[in-house]
């Protein structure tokens, strides 16, 4: 596993989604730090963009705020809800109300994401579509079967928007050569760094101070005698904030060591595939989970420009937790996942074989892990004025922009969480924060790897 230096390593390798930058991706609204603030966002991605837009939006007296990143600005992701595929399990865990909560709210991102986007007219590639999950697995594949049919026989909620495709149309329906069961249903494909920066450049216009390339190091362990929070950073001085947000993902426990063990980053790898110019390009009009196995699975999103940008390759290292669990670097490859994506839709997908398709690019990212796969959203146990976003296990996507919204209805608007509509199995509690379960490496700590999806 990689040294663990708090916050992330100072270059990573370069994403696809960052291959055309904003005039704000390095950007330092002021030459030096802010004394003082009365909102401190940390993170500059999605969650702490959208918390940003959120504050500003409709306000007349906004707050003071000032925004901390520790790179450039933004991150990436695939707009993609899970409204069927671990209900069971969430059913077994929390009960149907919970897990019906969670499906729902997943559901409604993408239409939440949608509006907002023909709203503030947003140039970031948005499109409405269908996601496809396709199993080659036989025995996932009759589990998840009889388990959605299950869910529609006892009614615990209305699938109208789920269509699935049994084995003998699911490769058909598909495109997915050996699919034996598929389903689709509504959800959305971006060009998330575009999405963000446009939230950012909104937010710095109204006045947000955004300090890219400013890791933070530390935040008090108490509030100061005036009720603020004294929140230090690598070599640029302090800030002291009334409140403070913590957009961190992956990176939350080296600044609030309370969530030790239940927010874990978790190194992934993607790639960018193309076709050779003067081939005639395949549809691929839906985005796409293959799933190989339990935990095992690939996902799919078809670019306008005709390339596909593909995430996953776990068969090839997911067994081996070193080069994934609690590792922080995204400035290396995952070397035993790089020859993947070689030939990854020929093999695939119907149709693909005389396609050409190569592998263009291929890059890591950090995801935060939550240990019960849930995100933790909202007020902090014991830190009064800190309020955190975070947890996403590599799924944030669907979950972050309306959870961003709650939070800044409870911090504008005094509203208590269980009025923001964000399921309550989302909510910090000390319960949560005291459980030694990690369900991200199975009760054993040994054998069962798990992931979200």
């Amino acid at each position: 596993m990689s040294s663990q230096r708090p916050g992330p390593v100072p270059k990573s390798t370069t994403p696809f989604w960052r291959t055309e930058r904003h005039e704000l991706d390095t950007h330092r609204s002021t030459p030096e730090l802010p004394e003082e603030c009365d909102v401190l966002i940390i993170g500059a991605g999605f969650a702490g963009a959208a918390l940003a837009h959120y504050i500003y939006e409709d306000n007349p007296s906004p707050p003071s705020v000032v925004i901390l990143e520790a790179r450039e600005a933004c991150s990436g992701g695939h707009l993609k809800p899970d409204v069927y595929f671990n209900m069971p399990k969430y059913i077994k865990k929390y009960g149907v109300k919970a897990a019906v909560e969670v499906s729902k709210f997943e559901a409604s991102q993408v239409y939440a994401v949608k509006q907002l986007v023909e709203k503030e007219k947003i140039d970031c590639d948005f499109v409405l579509t269908r996601a496809c999950d396709a199993t080659l697995h036989k025995g996932l594949a009759e589990e998840t079967d009889r388990a959605f049919a299950e869910m529609v026989k006892t009614g615990v909620t209305d699938f109208k928007d789920v269509y699935h495709a049994r084995q003998e149309d699911a490769e058909r329906v598909s495109g997915v050569k050996g699919a034996l069961s598929a389903f689709t249903f509504t959800a959305g494909h971006i060009w998330p760094y575009k999405l963000v920066m446009h939230l950012l450049q909104g937010v710095v216009s109204k006045g947000a101070n955004l300090q890219t390339m400013t890791p933070v190091t530390h935040v008090s362990e108490h509030p100061l005698p005036d009720g603020r929070w004294l929140v230090e950073t690598e070599q640029r001085g302090s800030i002291k904030a009334k409140k403070v947000l913590l957009a961190t993902n992956a990176y939350t426990a080296d600044i609030a060591p309370q969530f030790k063990n239940h927010i874990v980053p978790v190194r992934g790898i993607c790639s960018r595939i193309v076709v050779p110019e003067g081939k005639v390009k395949p549809r691929l009009t839906q985005t796409y989970s293959i799933r190989q196995g339990p935990s095992m699975f690939d996902y799919l999103i078809p670019r306008l420009d005709g390339s596909i940008v593909v995430g996953g390759a776990k068969p090839n290292f997911w067994s081996d937790p070193s080069h994934w669990y609690n590792v922080k670097d995204d400035s290396q490859l995952i070397e035993p996942a790089k020859p993947y994506f070689d030939g990854l839709m020929q093999r695939t997908f119907i149709g693909w074989e005389d396609s050409g398709a190569y592998t263009d690019k291929v890059w890591t990212g950090i995801m935060g892990y939550s240990s019960d796969f849930m995100p933790y959203i909202g007020d902090v146990p014991g830190k009064p004025g800190q309020m955190v976003m975070a947890g996403f296990s590599g799924h944030g996507m669907p979950l972050i922009l309306l959870s961003a919204k709650a939070v800044v209805q409870m911090l504008r608007h005094g509203k208590r969480f269980e009025e923001t509509g964000v399921p309550e199995v989302f909510r910090v509690t000390k319960e949560r924060l005291d459980s030694t379960r990690n369900d991200i490496l199975g009760d054993n700590q040994a054998g069962g790897v798990k992931s979200k999806l």
